[in-house]
């Protein structure tokens, strides 16, 4: 766990607007932590204020490069020195490949974009396997998974919770007897982690399988 910086940061912000659930930040600093310091590259699906890239920026240091992705042109009023503004739809490929263009080493995703189903699912297909080998995707404000409004519903065909857990039986798929298809996912994915409206995917390249036994006399 990190040292409360976002939380301090978050009750301290007095500049640009910045809305987030008080919980979120524990999450983020338990998969985040590690990138500090280390000049890493992160994307934000979702400007409107522009606090949270600010906040990122000082959270992640010194040589991080923030990115912003918003459909609103305004939003580009929140450039500044390390923060970098692209204008499009989070679903758009020639916004995203633009993106990775200029940033082809991404370490972090945060999807806080529109939270429409198909949205959150068509960034995750466009950008989770572009990303670093030992990266991290966040999808949060996920509970409108479950709302009609944003294409969401219990147990609904085509929400992004359902195709996350989907991805669950995709980490397994080298034990299912041939059933599913190891899949590139497959093969990158080290962890899925569900909270209270937050899905973390945690890349790292899985290992070769092993299950030795010892025992005493």
């Amino acid at each position: 766990m990190g040292d409360g910086f976002l939380h301090k940061y978050f009750l301290n912000n007095s500049d640009k607007r910045l809305h987030k659930w008080v919980h979120y930040f524990d999450i983020y600093e338990r998969h985040l932590e590690r990138f500090r310091g280390t000049s890493p590259v992160m994307i934000e699906i979702g400007v409107m204020g522009g606090g949270s890239l600010a906040m990122w920026k000082a959270y992640l240091g010194p040589g991080s490069r923030v990115i912003g992705v918003d459909i609103n042109l305004a939003c580009k009023a929140h450039e500044a020195d390390g923060v970098d503004i692209f204008i499009g739809s989070q679903d758009d490929p020639a916004t995203i490949d633009a993106i990775f263009s200029k940033y082809p080493e991404v370490d972090i995703v945060l999807d806080d974009g529109s939270h429409l189903m198909h949205h959150m699912v068509s960034s995750f297909d466009l950008m989770y396997h572009r990303i670093h080998a030992n990266g991290v995707y966040i999808v949060e404000d996920t509970h409108t998974c479950y709302w009609s409004e944003y294409g969401g519903g219990v147990g609904k065909e085509g929400s992004f919770m359902e195709f996350a857990k989907k991805k669950i039986d995709e980490i397994h798929a080298v034990h299912t007897r041939g059933d599913l298809s190891v899949s590139d996912f497959t093969r990158s994915t080290d962890c899925i982690a569900f909270y209270d409206s937050v899905v973390v995917f945690e890349r790292r390249r899985q290992g070769q399988r092993q299950a030795p036994t010892t025992q005493g006399m």
